[in-house]
This record gives C-alpha cells, structure tokens and sequence, in this order.
C-alpha cells in the first residue's frame, strides 16, 4: 500500500456519512422552519468532516499507542499499525486537522454572528472547542474516554445533542423542547454504529485494557443495549411527528426503517464478532437515510 492510499484509509472516509447525519437533519429542521442560511450549512458541514477525520486520525494514533491496534484485531488495519505512517507523522496530521477544525468552526461562527448574540457565540465556540477535545481524548492522552467506557456518552452528545440541536440552533438563533426528539434518534443510531464497532472488537480490546462499554456488560448485554438503542430511535422519531403532525409527507422517514429493523435482527442474531463490521457502514448510511428522509419530510 503507498503512503497516499494509508492516508485515504486513515481518514476513514465510511465514517462520514454518520457525521454528516446530524448537520444535514439540524439544517432541514430550520429548513422546515423557514430559516435556512446555505453558508451556515457548508461551514457546518466543513467543520463536521475536519472534526471526523480528526477523531479517526486521533484513534488511529492512540490506539496504536495504547496497543489495542495490534495483529488480533477484528477491524481493517490502521495506519499506525501497519508501519506505512509513523507516529510522528500521524501526530503532525492531527495537529493538521486540529487547525483546520478550528478554522472552520470560527468561520462558522462568525456567520452565525447576524443571529446570535456574544454570550451565545461564546457558548458555541466552547462546545467546538469540546468538540476538538472530545475528538482528540477518545484514545489520547493520560485517561482516554474511550478506555473507560465513556465514549458512548461522548457520541451521543456530540453526534446527537450537539450536532442537531447545534446545527439548528446556528441557523435560527432559537431552539424548542420537542427537537430533543430527533436529536436523540440520531445520537442514539449514532452510538449503535460505536456499539457494533465495539462488539466486533470485545475480545481483543478486553485483552489489550481498552474497557469499553461492550467489554464491561458483555456481549449479551451489549446486543439488548443495540436493541434498546434502535428501537429507541425510532419511538422517538415517531413521538416527534405525532406532536408536529400536519402531512403525510412527515412519514417519509419510516422508509429508513426497514434497514433499522434488518440491523437489529442481524445483531440479535450474531455468534461470529468479525460479521458485524459490514454492519457498521450499513447503520451509518441507514442513519444518513433516517436523517435525511426525516428532514425532507418535514420541508415537504
């Protein structure tokens, strides 16, 4: 493999469908509300790829640091591991990518800056300065949230919480109750792609100490917290339309869930940890599908 083609694999470019799920869903809500600025949507979107390539780089590097990327992983082979990127060269891209998130979540806000106040520009810039934290710490430094169990909580935040009601929030200076709904249909999709990467890789990260979720309830447990997470999702998909009901278009989304449906009866069904990687790209774009069908539904 040429150092190019390492690069590309380090980026970890099937990651970015999920990533780009909560911007895409937070625009289409202001959308739907009539407010919906494109160069907010670029920049968001800008600012969220930076942001996932940052946490795929950070993870390369801590985790071949940590020695859970070692030859008894389940996963495609990481930069790092492979030899190909030496650590140093990893750790210069993640500073790389640390400055261009930065960038881009400054110029973000700064549009942002016709509809919202310094207080709450502040506030924004301290959750993308989280967020650049939170993309770096999952595998790096002293006490990884990742090695502690922690990550799924981070995801759902981040990839949930944050990302759609953030995203919304920037296009409309506003925010509501109700959009806790679909904020945490996508953050919770979202933590079932970390979850199935992290039953794939029980054993080994049980052997090397990375203390996941999944290795500390186990694998059974794991697959009834999968189904609790999709299942989840999906209610509150659902309790969201029931309260904003006002056309049938607004079930556009339900034709995502027939590959939501599929997802939890392959995993509840699994004996063999290695089957569940194609899984991981199939939930992320069945989340991108969820988000998007559920958002042009409502502009509709």
């Amino acid at each position: 493999m040429s150092k190019t083609k390492a690069w590309i694999h380090a980026f970890r470019l099937r990651t970015l469908p999920l990533a780009l799920s909560n911007i895409f869903l937070g625009s289409l809500l202001a959308a739907s509300d009539g407010k919906f600025s494109v160069k907010i949507f670029l920049l968001a979107t800008l600012t969220t790829l930076f942001l996932q390539v940052l946490s795929n780089l950070a993870n390369d590097l801590g985790d071949s640091i940590s020695g859970a990327d070692n030859e008894n992983r389940i996963g495609p082979e990481r930069a790092v591991q492979s030899g190909i990127i030496s650590k140093k060269e990893m750790t210069r891209m993640v500073i790389v990518f640390v400055l261009l998130s930065l960038s881009a979540g400054l110029w973000l806000l700064w549009e942002a800056l016709q509809l919202l106040n310094h207080t709450q520009a502040l506030i924004m810039l301290g959750v993308g300065l989280l967020a650049i934290g939170a993309a770096i710490n999952y595998t790096v430094g002293k006490n990884p949230y990742g090695y502690s169990g922690f990550g799924d909580l981070f995801v759902f935040l981040f990839f949930g919480l944050a990302g759609v009601l953030g995203t919304y929030f920037l296009h409309t200076g506003t925010l509501n109750l109700s959009l806790l709904l679909p904020a945490i249909s996508v953050g919770f999709l979202s933590v079932g792609v970390l979850n199935l990467n992290n039953m794939r890789d029980i054993e080994n990260d049980s052997k090397t100490g990375k203390k996941t979720l999944v290795v500390k309830i186990g694998a059974l447990f794991a697959k009834k917290y999968h189904l609790f997470l999709i299942a989840g999702a999906m209610l509150a998909a659902c309790a969201y339309i029931f309260i904003h009901w006002t056309s049938v278009f607004q079930l556009l989304f339900l034709i995502s869930f027939p590959l939501l449906i599929r997802n939890m009866m392959v995993v509840s069904k699994n004996k063999i940890a290695q089957e569940l990687d194609p899984e991981l790209k199939k939930l992320a774009l069945a989340t991108l599908l969820f988000s998007l069908s559920f958002g042009f539904g409502l502009v509709l």
